[in-house]
């Protein structure tokens, strides 16, 4: 009899699983397009607008290397070798960042906003994460110089690393704050309007 009752139970909990994801993806479907469109461009926007800044930084730095690799002091010539490579790679990034943010589409279903949401925000929190890796690789050059017959090389080297390194924490934790920002105001207020317990499943409709 127990055994029946649990059978009974778990059966009740499938379909009632079952139906909640139902008018879950009948209330996403119905969402305001025009709401959900409107996060996704400025979601879209925020990412071409930090590609434009990140590769400004790099073009910048890049030209100012270029110019600076024939300076007398060893150590100089090396922070802006290291410079110039690092910069390179980051133009890059930056270049295929806002070539996928600029073709992206944002008509998007609320699940697919969210999806791409929790996506730009992992990105985000590891590179974030990355960055203070960078940092303290460049203190180790450093370090490091101390006691080497390449003295001048390591420290420039980690000088290099400690700046770029540290320019791009900041980029990474504003572009964080900035959708994390956007999500709250907009996304989360969408969420709310479902309302499951549990034995029922309700919305909140505002017009």
């Amino acid at each position: 009899m127990k055994c029946l009752l649990t059978q009974r139970l778990r059966m009740k909990t499938k379909w009632f699983l079952l139906i909640c994801l139902l008018f879950i993806g009948i209330y996403a479907s119905a969402q305001s397009p025009s709401e959900l469109l409107n996060f996704n461009e400025q979601r879209l926007d925020y990412n071409q607008k930090g590609m434009l800044i990140l590769g400004s930084w790099a073009i910048g730095n890049m030209a100012l290397s270029t110019f600076r690799l024939q300076a007398n002091n060893p150590e100089t010539q090396a922070y802006h070798q290291m410079n110039l490579a690092w910069n390179a790679v980051n133009l890059a990034i930056a270049g295929f960042g806002y070539y996928s943010a600029a073709n992206a589409s944002a008509d998007l279903s609320l699940t697919e906003s969210l999806l791409e949401q929790n996506k730009i925000s992992k990105i985000l929190l590891f590179n974030a994460a990355l960055d203070l890796g960078y940092m303290v690789g460049g203190v180790y050059l450093m370090e490091r110089s101390k006691n080497s017959e390449q003295s001048d090389r390591l420290k420039g080297f980690g000088q290099a690393v400690i700046v770029n390194g540290g320019f791009l924490l900041i980029f990474d934790c504003i572009m964080y704050y900035m959708h994390a920002n956007h999500e709250s105001s907009i996304l989360i207020p969408l969420l709310e309007n479902i309302q499951i317990s549990s034995n029922s499943v309700s919305f909140r409709w505002q017009f």
